[in-house]
């Protein structure tokens, strides 16, 4: 089991006991590889959920680009929706399971066809 498949599993695990999602794990596994080397690094494998900057950042380069919604008030609904989901008061939010659960949230699942 090479390093980004243990990764995975511990976000599969994260889904289920943190955030109550039993997770389609291929969906969750397009959406890791799109985090690109992000992953590997500790730092940006998290999101700063009480960073302004870094929600507007989501949005814009997530959101927006990625998964090619409008941006709008709906946008920021959906990732406080996501920080709720995974739960305020964790401190490790993973970037690959954020961005998992904005996915399903606004159901662009087909952005990773």
């Amino acid at each position: 089991m090479g390093k980004r498949d243990e990764l995975i599993a511990k976000y599969a695990e994260d889904l289920k006991s943190k955030c109550k999602v039993t997770p389609d794990m291929a969906l969750l596994t397009k959406v890791t590889i799109g985090c690109g080397p992000s992953i590997y690094d500790n730092d940006a494998q998290t999101v700063a959920a009480s960073d302004p900057e870094e929600l507007a950042r989501i949005k814009t380069n997530f959101l927006i680009k990625k998964l090619g919604l409008k941006d709008g008030p709906t946008l920021m609904e959906g990732i406080h929706a996501a920080v709720d989901t995974y739960g305020k008061s964790e401190r490790n939010k993973f970037r690959a399971v954020f961005y998992y659960l904005l996915v399903k949230h606004f159901g662009r699942e087909a952005a990773y066809k």
